[in-house]
């Protein structure tokens, strides 16, 4: 983590909500707003869905984004406050965050490239459990794992559907992902591994065609996969902005705390 420098030019972006276009007026009005691709920071105000298409916006641009909560869940953002808010990001501190590079081929050969910020997740389409082989570095751990899916999540990601599907929450410092499996029936009692940000992933389906499986990078969905491949990408870095006395890594901490 690093201390950014004070800003003058200041992006707001909101979502829909009628608190966060309510706090995207008096905001613009108290302080102003100019485009995004002139601005030294981006206030994004919203839940952590509109983090997250806020950060897949600039990823490419460096542009740093400091979030503030006017929406249902707010893991990603600070607590809102439009009071002294220059002073505020200019004592942010900055959090690196590289997406995962998914590749996907389905049953007819095409191929999808997608970044995500979360998490890549497979699931099974229809009524039939999937069927998928596990290669690291191209090795093959798991031969067969029967299931509803499967997913890699990044640090910023673990939180979030990781969690859900009984997943480790992974610090941010940890240089680490998540493989965490969903609902599987076969082997039943393995609960997902742990590895390092650097491996190759990749996932084989089996019996594609009886067995479809769909792979989504965030919001980019691939149907009837045939074999999908995750990795690191390291050509991209996004800034996330937390206050320093609420920031992300004690946010994840904390959550492994909570009753």
């Amino acid at each position: 983590m690093t201390d950014v420098h004070p800003v003058s030019k200041i992006a707001f972006v909101a979502a829909k909500q009628p608190e966060a276009q309510e706090a995207l007026r008096h905001l613009a009005h108290r302080y102003g707003n100019i485009p995004t691709e002139d601005a030294d920071v981006i206030v994004a105000l919203g839940g952590d869905g509109f983090m997250l298409e806020s950060l897949h916006g600039a990823i490419g641009s460096g542009t740093p984004i400091y979030g503030m909560n006017r929406g249902t869940v707010g893991f990603l953002m600070n607590e809102y406050a439009a009071e002294n808010l220059p002073e505020r990001i200019a004592r942010a501190q900055s959090v690196g965050l590289r997406p995962l590079k998914m590749t996907a081929t389905d049953v007819n050969g095409a191929t999808t490239t997608a970044l995500a910020i979360n998490e890549v997740s497979l699931l099974r389409e229809a009524r039939m459990a999937a069927k998928i082989r596990i290669f690291i570095d191209g090795v093959a751990r798991l031969d067969e794992m029967i299931c509803d899916g499967v997913l890699v999540a990044t640090p910023a990601g673990s939180t979030a559907y990781n969690l859900s599907a009984h997943g480790p929450i992974i610090p941010m410092g940890a240089n680490l992902l998540a493989l965490t499996p969903i609902s599987a029936f076969r082997p039943r009692r393995w609960r997902g591994a742990l590895l390092p940000r650097k491996a190759e992933i990749a996932f084989e389906i089996l019996q594609p065609e009886l067995r479809p499986v769909s792979a989504t990078a965030d919001y980019t969905e691939v149907r009837d996969v045939r074999r999908v491949e995750i990795h690191q990408d390291q050509s991209h870095r996004l800034n996330l902005l937390f206050d320093p006395e609420h920031n992300l890594e004690e946010r994840i901490l904390k959550e492994q705390f909570e009753p």
